[in-house]
Protein backbone atom coordinates (compact mmCIF):
# COMPACT_ATOMS: atom_id res chain seq x y z
CA UNK A 1 0.00 0.00 0.00
CA UNK A 2 1.59 3.23 -0.94
CA UNK A 3 1.33 6.04 1.27
CA UNK A 4 2.70 9.79 2.09
CA UNK A 5 4.06 11.98 4.44
CA UNK A 6 1.73 14.31 6.21
CA UNK A 7 3.80 17.91 5.14
CA UNK A 8 5.15 20.00 8.39
CA UNK A 9 3.42 22.73 9.01
CA UNK A 10 5.19 26.01 7.80
CA UNK A 11 5.00 29.77 9.07
CA UNK A 12 5.83 31.52 5.99
CA UNK A 13 3.25 34.42 5.11
CA UNK A 14 2.10 37.47 7.27
CA UNK A 15 -0.91 39.13 6.16
CA UNK A 16 -2.01 41.25 8.86
CA UNK A 17 -5.08 43.41 8.28
CA UNK A 18 -5.71 41.44 4.76
CA UNK A 19 -6.22 37.98 6.85
CA UNK A 20 -8.46 39.53 9.27
CA UNK A 21 -10.90 40.44 6.12
CA UNK A 22 -10.55 37.65 3.65
CA UNK A 23 -7.93 34.48 2.70
CA UNK A 24 -6.81 32.96 -0.83
CA UNK A 25 -8.52 29.55 -1.32
CA UNK A 26 -5.63 26.90 -2.69
CA UNK A 27 -6.20 26.09 -6.46
CA UNK A 28 -7.94 22.57 -5.90
CA UNK A 29 -9.64 22.66 -9.28
CA UNK A 30 -6.71 22.83 -10.89
CA UNK A 31 -4.76 20.01 -9.09
CA UNK A 32 -7.33 17.62 -10.17
CA UNK A 33 -7.33 16.37 -13.99
CA UNK A 34 -9.61 13.64 -13.92
CA UNK A 35 -12.90 14.59 -16.65
CA UNK A 36 -16.06 15.83 -14.99
CA UNK A 37 -18.95 14.17 -16.69
CA UNK A 38 -22.27 14.53 -15.94
CA UNK A 39 -25.31 12.30 -15.86
CA UNK A 40 -27.81 12.85 -18.59
CA UNK A 41 -30.34 12.65 -16.60
CA UNK A 42 -29.54 15.15 -14.10
CA UNK A 43 -31.99 17.63 -14.17
CA UNK A 44 -35.37 15.46 -13.99
CA UNK A 45 -33.83 13.63 -10.75
CA UNK A 46 -32.49 16.65 -9.67
CA UNK A 47 -35.64 18.60 -9.51
CA UNK A 48 -37.35 15.30 -8.36
CA UNK A 49 -35.09 14.81 -5.66
CA UNK A 50 -35.88 18.00 -4.36
CA UNK A 51 -39.60 17.82 -4.10
CA UNK A 52 -39.31 14.33 -2.72
CA UNK A 53 -36.70 16.30 0.01
CA UNK A 54 -39.09 18.88 0.72
CA UNK A 55 -41.94 17.16 1.36
CA UNK A 56 -40.29 14.54 3.49
CA UNK A 57 -38.56 17.36 6.06
CA UNK A 58 -41.20 19.88 6.08
CA UNK A 59 -38.83 22.38 5.32
CA UNK A 60 -40.09 25.95 6.61
CA UNK A 61 -38.52 29.17 5.88
CA UNK A 62 -35.84 30.52 5.51
CA UNK A 63 -34.25 26.44 5.25
CA UNK A 64 -36.47 25.79 1.98
CA UNK A 65 -35.15 28.65 -0.02
CA UNK A 66 -30.99 27.55 1.65
CA UNK A 67 -32.13 24.13 0.98
CA UNK A 68 -33.08 25.06 -2.86
CA UNK A 69 -29.23 25.92 -3.68
CA UNK A 70 -27.37 23.18 -2.26
CA UNK A 71 -28.25 21.28 -6.11
CA UNK A 72 -27.13 17.90 -4.06
CA UNK A 73 -28.72 16.38 -7.22
CA UNK A 74 -26.06 18.01 -9.12
CA UNK A 75 -23.60 16.41 -7.26
CA UNK A 76 -25.13 13.33 -7.38
CA UNK A 77 -25.15 13.49 -11.35
CA UNK A 78 -21.53 13.97 -11.51
CA UNK A 79 -20.35 11.75 -9.00
CA UNK A 80 -22.67 8.57 -10.04
CA UNK A 81 -22.81 9.87 -14.10
CA UNK A 82 -23.58 6.60 -15.71
CA UNK A 83 -26.60 5.65 -13.22
CA UNK A 84 -29.64 5.08 -14.75
CA UNK A 85 -32.55 6.89 -14.18
CA UNK A 86 -34.28 5.03 -11.16
CA UNK A 87 -30.62 4.34 -9.37
CA UNK A 88 -29.47 8.12 -9.51
CA UNK A 89 -33.14 8.95 -8.11
CA UNK A 90 -32.30 6.68 -5.19
CA UNK A 91 -28.73 8.32 -4.81
CA UNK A 92 -29.47 11.68 -5.29
CA UNK A 93 -32.52 10.98 -2.55
CA UNK A 94 -29.81 9.56 0.13
CA UNK A 95 -27.36 12.70 -0.28
CA UNK A 96 -30.44 15.26 -0.47
CA UNK A 97 -31.18 13.45 3.02
CA UNK A 98 -27.71 13.27 4.05
CA UNK A 99 -27.09 16.94 4.11
CA UNK A 100 -30.57 17.68 5.91
CA UNK A 101 -29.65 15.00 8.52
CA UNK A 102 -26.05 16.33 8.99
CA UNK A 103 -27.80 20.03 9.43
CA UNK A 104 -30.17 18.45 11.80
CA UNK A 105 -27.14 16.26 13.96
CA UNK A 106 -25.72 20.16 14.37
CA UNK A 107 -28.17 21.24 16.48
CA UNK A 108 -29.13 17.73 18.00
CA UNK A 109 -27.80 17.09 22.05
CA UNK A 110 -26.11 13.25 22.36
CA UNK A 111 -29.61 11.59 23.46
CA UNK A 112 -31.08 13.24 20.27
CA UNK A 113 -28.67 11.77 18.06
CA UNK A 114 -28.77 8.64 19.83
CA UNK A 115 -32.55 8.57 19.17
CA UNK A 116 -32.10 9.44 15.06
CA UNK A 117 -29.59 6.77 14.87
CA UNK A 118 -31.79 4.16 16.53
CA UNK A 119 -34.96 5.37 14.33
CA UNK A 120 -32.80 5.03 10.98
CA UNK A 121 -30.83 1.87 11.60
CA UNK A 122 -34.17 0.23 12.27
CA UNK A 123 -34.71 1.61 9.01
CA UNK A 124 -31.87 0.20 6.97
CA UNK A 125 -32.57 -2.94 8.47
CA UNK A 126 -36.22 -3.56 7.62
CA UNK A 127 -37.28 -0.42 5.11
CA UNK A 128 -40.80 -2.05 4.20
CA UNK A 129 -41.98 -3.04 8.17
CA UNK A 130 -40.45 -0.56 10.36
CA UNK A 131 -42.41 2.31 11.72
CA UNK A 132 -41.54 5.70 12.80
CA UNK A 133 -42.88 8.85 12.68
CA UNK A 134 -39.34 10.41 12.76
CA UNK A 135 -39.04 12.52 9.46
CA UNK A 136 -35.46 11.52 9.15
CA UNK A 137 -36.64 7.76 9.74
CA UNK A 138 -39.56 8.04 6.97
CA UNK A 139 -37.19 9.04 4.80
CA UNK A 140 -34.65 6.31 4.82
CA UNK A 141 -37.86 4.10 4.32
CA UNK A 142 -38.53 5.51 1.10
CA UNK A 143 -35.14 5.55 -0.17
CA UNK A 144 -33.93 2.73 1.20
CA UNK A 145 -37.02 0.19 0.33
CA UNK A 146 -36.26 1.49 -3.49
CA UNK A 147 -32.14 0.09 -2.79
CA UNK A 148 -32.86 -2.98 -1.77
CA UNK A 149 -34.54 -3.22 -4.68
CA UNK A 150 -31.54 -3.95 -6.72
CA UNK A 151 -28.22 -3.47 -4.18
CA UNK A 152 -26.22 -6.60 -3.84
CA UNK A 153 -25.97 -7.91 -0.29
CA UNK A 154 -22.02 -7.12 0.05
CA UNK A 155 -23.07 -3.50 -1.00
CA UNK A 156 -26.20 -2.99 0.79
CA UNK A 157 -24.35 -4.44 4.16
CA UNK A 158 -21.49 -2.07 3.39
CA UNK A 159 -24.25 0.78 3.16
CA UNK A 160 -25.84 0.02 6.46
CA UNK A 161 -22.85 -0.38 8.44
CA UNK A 162 -20.67 2.48 7.19
CA UNK A 163 -24.28 4.68 8.39
CA UNK A 164 -23.63 3.21 11.53
CA UNK A 165 -20.11 4.40 11.71
CA UNK A 166 -21.71 7.82 10.50
CA UNK A 167 -24.10 7.95 13.25
CA UNK A 168 -21.56 6.94 16.03
CA UNK A 169 -19.40 9.52 15.05
CA UNK A 170 -22.18 12.63 14.94
CA UNK A 171 -22.99 11.45 18.94
CA UNK A 172 -19.15 11.88 19.18
CA UNK A 173 -19.20 15.46 17.99
CA UNK A 174 -22.54 16.11 20.03
CA UNK A 175 -20.85 15.17 23.18
CA UNK A 176 -17.82 17.10 21.99
CA UNK A 177 -19.90 19.84 21.69
CA UNK A 178 -21.57 19.37 24.92
CA UNK A 179 -18.76 19.04 27.11
CA UNK A 180 -16.42 21.79 24.92
CA UNK A 181 -13.89 19.37 24.33
CA UNK A 182 -10.89 20.19 21.69
CA UNK A 183 -9.86 17.43 20.03
CA UNK A 184 -6.07 17.29 18.57
CA UNK A 185 -6.01 16.45 14.58
CA UNK A 186 -5.14 13.11 14.15
CA UNK A 187 -8.26 12.31 16.45
CA UNK A 188 -10.13 14.77 14.36
CA UNK A 189 -8.94 13.24 10.96
CA UNK A 190 -10.14 9.92 12.36
CA UNK A 191 -13.72 10.90 13.28
CA UNK A 192 -13.74 13.25 10.20
CA UNK A 193 -13.58 10.21 7.94
CA UNK A 194 -17.05 9.17 9.23
CA UNK A 195 -19.17 12.28 10.19
CA UNK A 196 -18.19 13.02 6.12
CA UNK A 197 -20.69 10.49 5.03
CA UNK A 198 -18.64 9.68 2.29
CA UNK A 199 -18.59 5.98 3.22
CA UNK A 200 -22.22 5.31 2.18
CA UNK A 201 -21.59 7.16 -0.60
CA UNK A 202 -18.93 4.82 -2.12
CA UNK A 203 -20.86 1.82 -1.40
CA UNK A 204 -23.52 3.61 -3.93
CA UNK A 205 -21.13 3.46 -6.14
CA UNK A 206 -21.53 -0.18 -6.74
CA UNK A 207 -25.40 0.05 -6.51
CA UNK A 208 -25.61 2.61 -9.01
CA UNK A 209 -23.27 0.08 -10.97
CA UNK A 210 -25.12 -2.65 -10.28
CA UNK A 211 -21.97 -4.48 -9.22
CA UNK A 212 -21.29 -6.04 -5.38
CA UNK A 213 -17.70 -6.78 -4.70
CA UNK A 214 -16.38 -9.47 -2.45
CA UNK A 215 -15.07 -9.04 0.45
CA UNK A 216 -11.48 -10.09 -0.42
CA UNK A 217 -11.22 -7.20 -2.99
CA UNK A 218 -13.16 -4.34 -0.50
CA UNK A 219 -11.11 -5.53 2.08
CA UNK A 220 -7.46 -4.81 0.33
CA UNK A 221 -5.22 -2.71 2.02
CA UNK A 222 -4.71 -1.19 -1.55
CA UNK A 223 -8.57 -0.83 -2.09
CA UNK A 224 -8.40 0.56 1.49
CA UNK A 225 -5.99 3.24 0.70
CA UNK A 226 -7.50 4.29 -2.54
CA UNK A 227 -11.38 4.91 -1.15
CA UNK A 228 -9.51 6.46 2.25
CA UNK A 229 -8.03 9.27 0.24
CA UNK A 230 -11.11 10.08 -1.71
CA UNK A 231 -12.56 10.58 1.53
CA UNK A 232 -9.96 12.50 2.58
CA UNK A 233 -9.95 15.25 -0.84
CA UNK A 234 -13.82 15.03 -0.43
CA UNK A 235 -13.93 16.04 3.18
CA UNK A 236 -10.53 18.19 3.46
CA UNK A 237 -11.47 20.38 0.90
CA UNK A 238 -15.29 20.89 2.32
CA UNK A 239 -13.24 21.93 5.18
CA UNK A 240 -11.58 24.51 3.51
CA UNK A 241 -15.07 25.76 1.69
CA UNK A 242 -16.85 25.31 4.60
CA UNK A 243 -14.80 27.19 6.98
CA UNK A 244 -16.18 30.83 6.40
CA UNK A 245 -19.84 29.89 6.91
CA UNK A 246 -18.87 27.90 10.19
CA UNK A 247 -16.87 30.24 11.57
CA UNK A 248 -18.88 33.02 10.91
CA UNK A 249 -21.56 30.90 13.64
CA UNK A 250 -18.91 30.39 15.98
CA UNK A 251 -17.95 26.53 14.68
CA UNK A 252 -14.42 25.25 15.57
CA UNK A 253 -14.99 21.81 14.20
CA UNK A 254 -12.86 22.50 11.11
CA UNK A 255 -9.53 21.03 10.12
CA UNK A 256 -8.64 24.46 9.58
CA UNK A 257 -9.55 25.94 13.45
CA UNK A 258 -7.89 22.59 14.45
CA UNK A 259 -4.55 23.22 13.24
CA UNK A 260 -4.51 27.22 14.19
CA UNK A 261 -5.53 26.34 17.21
CA UNK A 262 -2.89 22.97 18.06
CA UNK A 263 -0.18 24.18 15.93
CA UNK A 264 -0.74 28.16 16.38
CA UNK A 265 -1.17 29.07 12.10
CA UNK A 266 -2.78 32.11 11.18
CA UNK A 267 -5.69 31.42 9.01
CA UNK A 268 -4.20 31.20 5.84
CA UNK A 269 -0.81 29.17 7.07
CA UNK A 270 -3.94 26.62 7.90
CA UNK A 271 -6.03 26.77 4.71
CA UNK A 272 -2.60 26.31 2.55
CA UNK A 273 -1.51 23.36 4.51
CA UNK A 274 -4.93 21.26 4.45
CA UNK A 275 -4.37 22.54 0.63
CA UNK A 276 -1.09 20.57 0.25
CA UNK A 277 -2.62 17.93 2.36
CA UNK A 278 -5.56 17.57 -0.40
CA UNK A 279 -2.80 17.58 -3.01
CA UNK A 280 -1.33 14.84 -1.35
CA UNK A 281 -4.77 12.44 -1.16
CA UNK A 282 -4.43 13.04 -4.73
CA UNK A 283 -1.13 11.60 -5.47
CA UNK A 284 -1.86 9.02 -2.72
CA UNK A 285 -4.65 7.85 -4.99
CA UNK A 286 -3.00 7.40 -8.01
CA UNK A 287 0.32 5.90 -6.30
CA UNK A 288 -2.28 3.03 -5.41
CA UNK A 289 -4.18 2.92 -8.25
CA UNK A 290 -0.50 1.76 -10.17
CA UNK A 291 -0.50 -1.05 -7.79
CA UNK A 292 -3.71 -2.33 -7.99
CA UNK A 293 -3.56 -6.31 -7.93
CA UNK A 294 -5.55 -8.40 -10.39
CA UNK A 295 -8.36 -10.90 -9.16
CA UNK A 296 -9.64 -11.63 -12.81
CA UNK A 297 -10.66 -10.61 -15.80
CA UNK A 298 -14.65 -9.57 -14.75
CA UNK A 299 -13.10 -8.83 -10.86
CA UNK A 300 -10.98 -6.33 -12.55
CA UNK A 301 -13.42 -4.91 -14.93
CA UNK A 302 -16.15 -4.28 -11.71
CA UNK A 303 -12.90 -3.03 -9.76
CA UNK A 304 -12.31 -0.41 -12.62
CA UNK A 305 -15.86 0.69 -12.59
CA UNK A 306 -15.26 0.89 -8.83
CA UNK A 307 -11.87 3.25 -8.82
CA UNK A 308 -13.56 5.33 -11.73
CA UNK A 309 -16.76 5.97 -9.62
CA UNK A 310 -13.90 6.96 -6.54
CA UNK A 311 -12.37 9.27 -8.98
CA UNK A 312 -15.85 10.68 -9.95
CA UNK A 313 -16.32 11.85 -6.60
CA UNK A 314 -13.31 13.67 -6.12
CA UNK A 315 -14.01 15.79 -8.94
CA UNK A 316 -17.24 15.87 -8.99
CA UNK A 317 -17.61 17.29 -5.37
CA UNK A 318 -14.84 19.84 -6.01
CA UNK A 319 -16.57 21.42 -8.83
CA UNK A 320 -20.04 20.70 -7.36
CA UNK A 321 -18.87 22.99 -4.35
CA UNK A 322 -18.74 26.14 -6.32
CA UNK A 323 -21.98 25.35 -7.97
CA UNK A 324 -23.94 24.75 -4.78
CA UNK A 325 -24.52 27.96 -2.74
CA UNK A 326 -24.37 26.18 0.79
CA UNK A 327 -20.43 27.35 1.29
CA UNK A 328 -20.07 30.68 -1.15
CA UNK A 329 -23.56 31.57 -1.40
CA UNK A 330 -24.48 32.97 -5.04
CA UNK A 331 -20.55 33.71 -5.25
CA UNK A 332 -19.11 30.81 -6.28
CA UNK A 333 -18.25 30.90 -9.90
CA UNK A 334 -16.41 33.96 -8.98
CA UNK A 335 -14.49 32.54 -6.16
CA UNK A 336 -13.84 29.62 -8.31
CA UNK A 337 -11.91 32.00 -10.74
CA UNK A 338 -10.27 34.30 -8.66
CA UNK A 339 -10.46 32.25 -5.26
CA UNK A 340 -10.56 34.72 -2.30
CA UNK A 341 -13.28 34.38 0.03
CA UNK A 342 -13.83 37.22 1.74
CA UNK A 343 -14.81 36.31 5.70
CA UNK A 344 -18.27 36.30 7.19
CA UNK A 345 -18.95 38.68 10.46
CA UNK A 346 -19.55 36.60 13.27
CA UNK A 347 -23.03 35.91 14.36
CA UNK A 348 -23.75 37.25 17.93
CA UNK A 349 -23.59 34.48 20.50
Amino acid sequence: MASSVTPAATHTSIHSDFETTRFFLPDLVSDCHYPLRLNPDCYPVSRASEQWLLDGARLAEPKATAFMGLHAGELSAACYPDADAFHLRVCSDFLNWLFNMDDWLDEFDVDSTLGMRECCMSAFRDPINFQTEKHGGEMCKSYFSRFIQTGGPGCTERFIHTMDLFFIAATKEADDRATGRAIDLESYIAIRRDTSGCKPCFALIEYAALIDLPDKVMSHPVIMAMEEASNDLVTWSNDIFSYNKEQSRHDTNNMISVLMREQGLNLQDAVDYVGRLCKGTIQRFEDNRNILPSWGEELDRQVAIYIDGLQNWIVGSLHWSFDSTRYFGKNGHTIKQDRIVKLLPKRPL
